[in-house]
This record gives C-alpha cells, sequence and structure tokens, in this order.
C-alpha cells in the first residue's frame, strides 16, 4: 500500500536500499538521530507491490528503508557513512547471497542537497579506495513509497533466533555496533 504518512515537522527523511530491508532497519532503529524507521518498497513500475512480487523480481522495485531522523542531531551524510560501512556497494544487484534487482544498492534522494550529499560521499569514498571495486549504488529521485506487510515491523527484534537473521543481519547488526558504539541510540539493546 502506498504511504502517506506525514514525518514530523523538523524531520528529514531518507530512502535507502542496500539489500534486505531487515538488515537496515535493524541498524538504523539504533542509530542516534533516527526517529523511526519503515521497511517498503520504491524504485519500480508496479502499484502496491507484494513482498512476493518484489522477492520475486517481477515489479522492479528495490527493498528499502525510510528513515526519517533529525538533521539537528545526524546530518544525511552521517546516514551515508552507516549506509556504506554495513552493505556492499560494490556488487550490482546482489548482497551476498541475496540476488537480483531488488537487493541493489541504491540512495532514493528526496532533494538536490540529499542527491549533492550522496555523489560528494561516493566520490569521497572512491578517491580514499575504502573498497576493492568500484561502487555501483544507484541514485535516483525518490518516488512513491510503498509501505512492506507488517510483520516486516521490527524483523529483527522478533525473530532474532531466525536463521537468517542470525547469519545475514546479526553480523551486520555487530558491525554497525563496534564501527559506530558512540553514535548509538541510549538504550539500545547490547
Amino acid at each position: 500500500m502506498q504511504d502517506e504518512n506525514p514525518i514530523r515537522p523538523g524531520l528529514e527523511v531518507a530512502t535507502l536500499a542496500g539489500g534486505c530491508f531487515w538488515c537496515l532497519e535493524a541498524v538504523y532503529d539504533e542509530l542516534r538521530g533516527v526517529e523511526h524507521v519503515q521497511s517498503g518498497y520504491m524504485g519500480g513500475q508496479s502499484l502496491n507491490p507484494t513482498y512476493e512480487e518484489v522477492c520475486g523480481g517481477r515489479s522492479g522495485h528495490a527493498e528499502v528503508v525510510r528513515v526519517a531522523f533529525d538533521p539537528a542531531t545526524l546530518a544525511f551524510a552521517e546516514l551515508l557513512e552507516v549506509f556504506f560501512a554495513i552493505h556492499d556497494p560494490t556488487t550490482l544487484n546482489r548482497q551476498g547471497q541475496d540476488v537480483g534487482t531488488q537487493y541493489r544498492s541504491a540512495i532514493f534522494y528526496h532533494s538536490p542537497e540529499q542527491e549533492t550529499a550522496a555523489r560528494k560521499v561516493i566520490a569521497d569514498l572512491t578517491e580514499k579506495r575504502e573498497f576493492p571495486a568500484p561502487i555501483v549504488t544507484e541514485l535516483t529521485a525518490a518516488g512513491a513509497f510503498y509501505k512492506a506487510e507488517p510483520y516486516h515491523d521490527d524483523y529483527f527484534l522478533n525473530n532474532t533466533n531466525q536463521p537468517y537473521c542470525q547469519f545475514v543481519v546479526a553480523p551486520k547488526v555487530a558491525k554497525f555496533r563496534k564501527l559506530f558504539s558512540g553514535n548509538r541510540k541510549t538504550g539500545a539493546p547490547a
């Protein structure tokens, strides 16, 4: 279902795709300055896509998270620093064993300022040779956002013993916690 929920005044929205949205949601839920994270779909042709359609590669959409954050606490570039640290931006249409356009690396920018900041972050990472291969992250203007089905909400938190969560999501959360320990919300899980 297309989401038209307004974001509280003073917050900014970022929409990011970096493989499975469960991984991104689990990390951004713990990042200081983030008020809300919603899993969903963006970047495809079909209206009101389902998880099955997106996972089957039939909709053209990517699994994304829409992150509502306070720019007074967390700059968009800092949000992207976490993004590039927790997924592989050098593999086209894949993250690990998840293969298909639905798992592409993408930044769906919501303003010219976000586009400029994203291009600068990518250029800086490229110049520093942070990755062994070129960054293939897609930069596209944000389009319609479709909320994922409710069972995806807090998926990692509610399914930590599920094998995918243990072997794919948990290592990304652990990496975030190690690299960004000073940027975690007060009271975030240990």
